[in-house]
C-alpha cells in the first residue's frame, strides 16, 4: 500500500468531498472550509481545510460566528498535515480545546486476517432497531465512561433513513452486552470507517475486540469496499497494528462550545469518545 496515495485519496473522499453523514445534515463549502452542519445530537464542525498564514484566523473566527449562531457545540477535525502549521495554536487560542490525539490508520481489507473467532459463550448480533441501539448505547457508557445519548439517537436516524451508511453490533456473554462497535459506510468511495469499538473493562483482553474487527471487514468486503480507516487510540493502536493496519498520520478533535462562559474564561473538554459521527469524531477506545 502506497501510503501517500492513500492519504491523499483520504483527503480527498472523507474531507475535502465529504457528504452529509447522516439524515439532517448538510456539507457546507466556504471558501477554503468544508463543514457539516447537523441537528443537535449530530456532528457538527469542520472536516477539512486549505488555509495558509494569512487566512487562518478570519476562517477561524468565521466557523465560531456561524456555529454560535446556530447554538450549536462543534468540532475543529485537526489533521497532522493540515496547514498552516501553527493551526493548533490558532485554535487554542481562539478558545478551542483539544481532545486526545489519535492515530489515522488504514488497511487494505483484501491483506486483512478475517477469521478472528470470538470467544466461546460469546455471540455477536446486528444493531437493527431502538433495543438494539439501547444495548449498543449501554456498551458505549460503560466502555468510555461517557453519555452515549446523542450517539443512539444518531445510529437510529441512520437505520431509519440511510440504513446503507451504517452497520453495528453487539457482543454478548450469556445475554449480557460486553462489547459494541459500528462501522460507517462511505457510498461511493473506497473506504468504510471503524467507530466506536469498546469493550466493557472486565472483558478486555479476550480478543472480542480482534474478533469485531475482522467481522466488519467481512461486511465491508462484501459491499465491496477497499480501504478500512480507523481514528486509533492509544489503546487500539498496538491492536491494530498487528492486525495490519498502517499509521497515515495523526488527528485531533478540538472542541468549541457557543454560548457557555468558559469560551472565553476558561474552555473545558467536551466528553470524548464514541459519540461522534465520522469521519470526524468518536475512534475505537
Amino acid at each position: 500500500m502506497d501510503h501517500d496515495e492513500v492519504l491523499a485519496l483520504f483527503d480527498r473522499q472523507l474531507r475535502r468531498e465529504a457528504v452529509p453523514d447522516g439524515p439532517g445534515a448538510r456539507v457546507e463549502r466556504v471558501g477554503r472550509v468544508v463543514r457539516q452542519v447537523a441537528p443537535e445530537h449530530g456532528w457538527n464542525g469542520v472536516v477539512w481545510s486549505g488555509l495558509d498564514g494569512r487566512t487562518a484566523d478570519a476562517a477561524v473566527a468565521d466557523q465560531i460566528r456561524h456555529f454560535t449562531a446556530l447554538r450549536r457545540e462543534f468540532e475543529w477535525k485537526l489533521y497532522g498535515y493540515d496547514q498552516p502549521a501553527d493551526l493548533a495554536d490558532r485554535l487554542r487560542r481562539a478558545g478551542f480545546v483539544a481532545e486526545p490525539t489519535e492515530t489515522l490508520m488504514v488497511a487494505e481489507i483484501s491483506e486483512l486476517p478475517l477469521d478472528a473467532a470470538l470467544p466461546d459463550g460469546v455471540e455477536v448480533r446486528p444493531v437493527t432497531d431502538a433495543a438494539g441501539a439501547d444495548l449498543l448505547a449501554r456498551v458505549q457508557e460503560e466502555a468510555f465512561g461517557t453519555d452515549a445519548s446523542a450517539l443512539r439517537q444518531r445510529l437510529l436516524d441512520q437505520l431509519a433513513g440511510q440504513p446503507e451508511t451504517v452497520s453495528a453490533v453487539v457482543a454478548s456473554a450469556d445475554g449480557v452486552p460486553v462489547c459494541a462497535a459500528r462501522m460507517e459506510l462511505y457510498p461511493g468511495t473506497a473506504f468504510a470507517g471503524l467507530w466506536g469499538g469498546g469493550t466493557v473493562p472486565a472483558w478486555r483482553g479476550r480478543g472480542i475486540y480482534r474478533a469485531l474487527v475482522a467481522h466488519r471487514a467481512r461486511t465491508a468486503a462484501a459491499r465491496g469496499y477497499r480501504y478500512l480507516q480507523v481514528d486509533a487510540s492509544d489503546m487500539s493502536r498496538p491492536i491494530l497494528r498487528r492486525l495490519g493496519f498502517v499509521a497515515l498520520t495523526t488527528t485531533t478533535p478540538y472542541q468549541y462550545l457557543p454560548g457557555r462562559p468558559q469560551d472565553t474564561d476558561r474552555p473545558v473538554p467536551t466528553a470524548g469518545g464514541a459519540a461522534g459521527p465520522p469521519p470526524a469524531s468518536g475512534g475505537e477506545g
